[in-house]
């Protein structure tokens, strides 16, 4: 059937059409039910881990690529722009996103909590540093 037919007599809706519809109501679900439920803070929590997970995956390609982390000075941008000193280097992500709260991520490398890795957190709800509700990835010490 052409082009030209399918549109004079159509017989329904195309599976590409369906799934569409299936995604964009999977969309809307997933940012009205959390908020009618009360959980959207819970959320809001999880996306934030989420988004730490893959910056940890960004980062441990990185490190294998560059042979070190992102300095604290060059920060997460150095997933997605070159370092000036580095050789080897893939970009690891299209853009750096905010925390769903609109704060940048913090990381620091050499850590805190690390001090042979890096500290990567979200300030939070409060959007205020060391406070109780920041999340933090704290990956394990390099040997």
């Amino acid at each position: 059937m052409n082009h030209a037919s399918r549109m004079q007599n159509p017989h329904g809706f195309t599976m590409i059409e369906l799934l569409l519809v299936l995604v964009i109501i999977g969309i809307l679900a997933a940012l009205v039910v959390p908020k009618f439920t009360g959980r959207m803070e819970k959320a809001k929590i999880r996306a934030t881990e989420a988004q730490l997970a893959n910056f940890k995956t960004a980062i441990t390609a990185f490190e294998i690529e560059s042979g070190r982390f992102p300095r604290t000075d060059e920060g997460l941008d150095s997933l997605v722009e070159k370092p000036n000193d580095i050789d080897e280097w893939s970009q690891q992500m299209e853009y750096i996103p905010k925390d769903p709260w609109g704060s940048k991520f913090v990381y620091v490398c050499p850590g805190r909590h690390n001090s042979s890795g890096y500290d990567l957190s979200s300030l939070g709800p409060d959007k205020q540093s060391d406070t109780a509700d920041d999340i933090h990835h704290i990956p394990l010490q390099k040997e």
